[in-house]
């Protein structure tokens, strides 16, 4: 069959429709930061696993009728659908506790800039994906981009952070090393890695469903559905037996709903639309987004305060996603 001049097109437009829905769903999962700050003493993983947890049955809900008409595509590929599940349950919770034992500068970094390596390196391993130069050259920008972005961050809140420190810890003034915290850092920064290595993993393992015929809003309602049942069924229940602030107040209550409905509900829909003509290694570099709305909203609204490096890491991220969306020749 002869590609014409009108299928390269749309084709094109295919793919820049799907990047757009990809920035969509970053843009709303950036929101997320700023929604928890106007939670009340609530455990980020309970917000987490009733997010991810409501938000994955929802997807299924609204997918099965795709889902029937995919059943027998989907048995096929069970050993996929449970990998890709299983994948869903550990991001937030790795996510979650990433930030909360390293700082959610430092979680957040790993996490994202892990995502569209471990992307890459899994789809060289069990695919035939050829990455571009521009690809290359915006991994590079985005991930200097959020280290520069954290260590504006680290720059703005430092000073605070280690007077809070020595005033909370007599020991601190006096010795030069914090073994406790060391290890509880580490330990965030090996959380953030898996994160980002399940986030691409369940990014990859859902685009090989829908090359092999599945729907794409099969392919995600299945993931997020059996992913959603267990955190809802097995930690959410037990988080919010043992924390039940996460609906004491109704500021706490819109949170967890917001979290759910939007970020994690409309948002993986946009990017499960996305990934139908995206490949996972670009979709988790564009997913750089997140962290750009996250630091704009927390300037605007909570208040915080980033310096010049963190901007300067913003203006980098931008130009990488510039470099992504644009218009690819037919050669790339």
């Amino acid at each position: 069959m002869t590609t014409t001049r009108a299928d390269i097109a749309a084709s094109s437009r295919s793919t820049n429709t799907g990047s757009l829905a990809v920035l969509f769903a970053a843009l709303l999962w950036g929101t997320t930061g700023t929604a928890a700050h106007f939670n009340q003493d609530v455990s980020p993983l309970a917000t987490g696993a009733f997010a991810m947890g409501v938000g994955g049955l929802l997807q299924a809900v609204i997918a099965r009728p795709n889902i029937m008409g995919c059943l027998d595509l989907l048995m096929a590929q069970k050993g996929r659908v449970l990998l890709g599940a299983v994948c869903v349950v550990i991001y937030p919770l790795a996510f979650y506790s990433s930030m909360h034992l390293a700082g959610v500068a430092i979680g957040t970094v790993i996490t994202i800039a892990t995502a569209p390596l471990a992307a890459a390196i899994l789809e060289r391993l069990f695919g035939h994906h050829r990455l571009t130069l521009s690809w290359y050259i915006s991994l590079a920008l985005g991930i200097a981009g959020v280290v520069m972005m954290a260590m504006g961050e680290t720059a703005t809140h430092g000073g605070d952070i280690a007077a809070v420190s020595s005033a909370g810890d007599p020991m601190a003034a006096g010795s030069g090393s914090m073994p406790d915290t060391d290890w509880q850092r580490l330990a965030g920064i090996v959380l953030g890695i898996i994160a980002g290595t399940t986030y691409a993993a369940y990014s990859l393992i859902a685009r090989r469903m829908m090359d092999h015929g599945t729907h794409a809003r099969a392919a995600m309602g299945s993931l997020f559905g059996v992913a959603g049942f267990a955190l809802i069924a097995g930690l959410g229940l037990s988080m919010l037996v043992a924390d039940p602030r996460l609906f004491a107040t109704p500021g706490n209550s819109a949170v967890a709903l917001y979290m759910a409905l939007v970020p994690m509900f409309l948002g993986y829909i946009a990017f499960g639309f996305g990934l139908k003509t995206v490949a996972a290694s670009k979709a988790t570099l564009l997913t750089l987004f997140e962290p750009l709305v996250a630091a704009l909203l927390a300037v605007t609204i909570v208040g915080e305060h980033i310096a010049p490096l963190g901007w300067l890491g913003m203006v980098l991220i931008a130009v990488c996603l510039v470099i992504q969306v644009k218009p690819k020749r037919p050669e790339e």
